[in-house]
């Protein structure tokens, strides 16, 4: 057997082929209701596409579809965008130990289990991209990664790059409020908890300036520090702050420090965003919140409201929702745009900030986060109304690719399958359930 005829042999033995055909071949989805997530919606319409990228969108009779395309009936069903979660713990990830209240050397990305069924779940719930996050018992708990969920043996195939030059492919997981106070090495206060952030700041000022001055001379550089390097990156906009904060004088903290330096952020959580949302607004930086639908949690959310969308919305802010898997469910994604709904936020807002307000926040617009030509094919399938409570995801694509499917039996058991189903792969160890990671 020739070289060529082999390698065809072992493409389809192991699946590839089928794979990759699936994602050549044009295909349309034709006769759902879309929801682009750019404010221009379709009762009829017409998905396209084509090399795992979206090729037209639009409505039936105005989308030309190629020769041999392959036609998909969707009819009574909604399309839209892949959700898009912020702010996840899926895969059974770590981050910084209690040696510092400070790691930013660490990366999540060399403790997720791709196969982990955290991640089927969050499939279920048509999540297709997500921000992995250490949790935030630290002031800074390590770099987050950004991922497609992608059926994978390695995490290296489901990361997204944001900056594939200087191989940036996550954001920077900080945190304060009552999360970080503990014993020393920890702070003991917030106001020692912003010395120690500000202290490392400083320190990553200095080792950049001296970077600089080496002019790429391998003789003037400094040691190399990798914490420092990864500060360097927030000081150069390469890589997002993302902040846990909840009360409102933490807010004001947190925006306080990102201005003090310059960096990027997004504000997670902001639980009493409700009472600063005209300072939110002022300062540009975008939030990150949570809504809850049973009562406990820590005493400084005490005050968390599911108006905070709305008064959000109002103010101006670039804001959306995340589930902090596993505080909220990822199969229960869709309900957070419903409550903010039912208190008054708009419509068209709440389909943003499931979708596109996030991808924002994680320098991926211009991929996923909205059904436009040239994006990626990172859509769901809804029985639907999205925003109904007797909706489901039945379908979830990434890439031109159906990753999961509710009449698969497989994949059905992580949609409709009790909490203990998927418990032991959410937590792991018991250890787990006593990590601050919310």
């Amino acid at each position: 057997m020739k070289l060529p005829e082999m390698i065809l042999v072992i493409l389809v033995s192991f699946g590839y082929l089928n794979t990759l055909n699936a994602q050549d071949a044009n295909k349309a989805f034709v006769g759902a209701e879309i929801i682009t997530a750019t404010g221009e919606n379709y009762q009829d319409g017409v998905l396209l596409i084509r090399d795992g990228k979206i090729s037209s969108v639009g409505s039936s009779g105005e989308v030309q579809l190629p020769s041999g395309t392959e036609e998909i009936d969707v009819s009574g069903k909604v399309i839209m965008p892949g959700l898009v979660d912020p702010h996840s713990h899926i895969g059974g990830g770590d981050g910084g130990d209690r040696s510092s209240a400070l790691h930013p050397d660490v990366r999540i990305m060399d403790t997720i289990d791709p196969r982990s069924d955290t991640i089927k779940r969050a499939l279920a719930g048509g999540v297709t991209t997500a921000n992995i996050m250490p949790g935030s018992g630290h002031l800074l708990s390590g770099q987050t990664v950004y991922i497609k969920l992608r059926p994978a043996n390695r995490i290296e195939d489901m990361l997204v790059y944001t900056d594939q030059e200087n191989n940036i492919y996550g954001g920077l997981k900080m945190a304060n409020g009552t999360n970080p106070l503990s014993e020393a090495p920890f702070p003991g206060t917030r106001a020692r908890s912003a010395a120690l952030v500000r202290s490392l700041y400083i320190q990553a000022q200095e080792y950049k300036a001296s970077v600089d001055a080496a002019n790429g001379d391998p003789d003037e550089m400094p040691e190399r520090n990798l914490q420092m390097e990864s500060l360097v990156e927030v000081l150069e906009g390469k890589r997002i702050v993302h902040n846990h904060t909840h009360r409102h004088d933490d807010i004001l903290t947190a925006i306080r420090l990102a201005n003090e330096f310059g960096y990027r952020m997004v504000l997670h959580h902001v639980t009493e965003a409700w009472k600063v949302a005209e300072e939110i607004a002022e300062s540009g930086y975008p939030a990150s919140i949570i809504v809850l639908d049973s009562p406990g949690g820590k005493l400084e959310a005490v005050h968390l409201s599911y108006k905070t969308g709305q008064v959000l919305e109002e103010a101006g802010v670039d804001f959306g929702y995340h589930t902090d898997d596993s505080v909220t469910d990822s199969r229960l994604f869709l309900r957070s745009g419903a409550f903010g709904i039912r208190e008054g936020m708009s419509r068209e807002k709440a389909i943003e900030s499931l979708t596109i307000a996030n991808a924002r926040m994680m320098d991926m617009e211009d991929r996923v986060g909205s059904l436009e030509p040239g994006k990626d094919a990172d859509f769901i399938v809804l029985s639907g109304d999205p925003f109904s409570a007797y909706t489901h995801v039945t379908q979830t694509w990434i890439d031109g690719i159906k990753v999961w499917d509710r009449e698969n039996p497989e994949d059905r058991k992580y949609a409709t399958g009790g909490y203990n189903v998927i418990q032991r792969a959410s937590f792991g160890h018991h250890d787990h359930l006593n990590k601050r990671r919310n």
